[in-house]
């Protein structure tokens, strides 16, 4: 070997070192990049996580305040809205919380006023003063929808309501308005009068019409075909479909004659509020059967209703035979109480 090619590999071995030394310098500077980066990351997480953790305290003691705020109650015998607004679905995930309960006063009339009063050969109704708000139906209904046969039949104000809700929906759904209304409220006269020329098994008093929440309901087809008493065929089994969604029940249904005390009556409805109507429809309950089945639920024990995504808790308090009652009612849930016409009340409350 040449004195010339030694030196071109000695120059060839510097190079390579020089070369190998900044690799190694690069490689130190990568890791010491990394190292800061995980410390920066952790102290990031660390910082978030106890802002997150603070609003998130900060924000359940707004909803438990809020919740309480919102609380409501309806007492006395005045209906709520709660079956004006039903929506279909079911009820959320979460169970709605345990209602607290006090107590209110209600003297011995309030058992023979409101939605659930029993009347019947064996309990007269009383005629209390304030338990219905009676309106004609001439006046207060989409003659487009459904008709009435009179100018003069009436019906208590909440029914109405409900009844005008149930055939708004029949006509939206079927397009048809053959629905008449052909009877409703009845004094005690025009009970007399039915009663004493054959036409009807109760006498003045003892008539489910007097409530104001019962009537008949026949089809006279615009088509001039066959008309005669509400059956629920064809198009018009919707109704009888989706009456116990706005509070409805067949006041005389089938094979309920022995309780009733009346023959059978498919065109003859009567509102009692939509979980108690569809409690009765799932069970197969006539009114007399309902309210004897609610006397087996006090407050520790209520049914419990589903209506569309409202979950219900009924339960019945007996009335005191002489002076007033101290009825349970929740202090922390909106509800409704009920005379049943016979030996107490009947809550209603709304969970959710």
């Amino acid at each position: 070997m040449t004195n010339g090619d030694k030196r071109r590999n000695r120059s060839r071995d510097r190079s390579s070192r020089r070369y190998k030394v900044r690799y190694d310098r690069l490689v130190a500077v990568a890791l010491v990049l990394v190292v800061l980066v995980v410390l920066l990351t952790s102290c990031y997480k660390s910082c978030s996580g106890k802002g997150k953790n603070k609003n998130s305290a900060t924000s359940a003691q707004t909803t438990v305040s809020d919740n309480t705020q919102q609380s409501s109650i309806v007492d006395n015998l005045e209906s709520s809205n709660e079956t004006k607004t039903l929506i279909t679905g079911t009820p959320g995930a979460s169970a709605p919380s345990e209602a607290q309960y006090t107590t209110e006063i209600h003297n011995a009339s309030d058992i023979n006023r409101g939605n659930l009063v029993l009347v019947n050969s064996e309990h007269e109704y009383k005629f209390i003063e304030g338990d219905t708000e009676l309106v004609t139906l001439f006046d207060n209904h989409d003659d487009s929808h459904y008709h009435v046969s009179d100018l003069v039949t009436k019906l208590d104000s909440e029914t109405l309501t409900q009844l005008n809700a149930l055939m708004d929906g029949f006509y939206e759904a079927e397009s048809n308005s053959d629905i008449y209304v052909i009877g409703g409220y009845r004094t005690i006269e025009e009970q007399n009068d039915k009663y004493y020329n054959g036409n009807s098994q109760f006498q003045g008093g003892y008539s489910d019409y007097h409530t104001g929440r019962t009537f008949d309901i026949g089809i006279f087809p615009t088509d001039g075909s066959s008309s005669g008493y509400y059956s629920p065929t064809g198009v018009y089994g919707w109704i009888d479909e989706h009456a116990a969604e706005h509070g409805f029940v067949v006041r005389f249904p089938e094979g309920k004659d022995n309780s009733t005390g009346e023959r059978q009556r498919a065109y003859t409805y009567r509102y009692v509020g939509a979980p108690h109507a569809v409690y009765m429809k799932q069970n197969n309950l006539c009114l007399e059967e309902y309210i004897t089945k609610l006397k087996e639920h006090t407050k520790d024990s209520p049914v419990e209703v589903t209506v569309g995504n409202k979950l219900y808790n009924i339960y019945y308090a007996a009335a005191n035979s002489t002076g007033d009652t101290e009825v349970p009612v929740p202090a922390n849930k909106t509800y409704t109480v009920s005379g049943n016409n016979v030996d107490g009340f009947i809550i209603t409350v709304s969970m959710n």
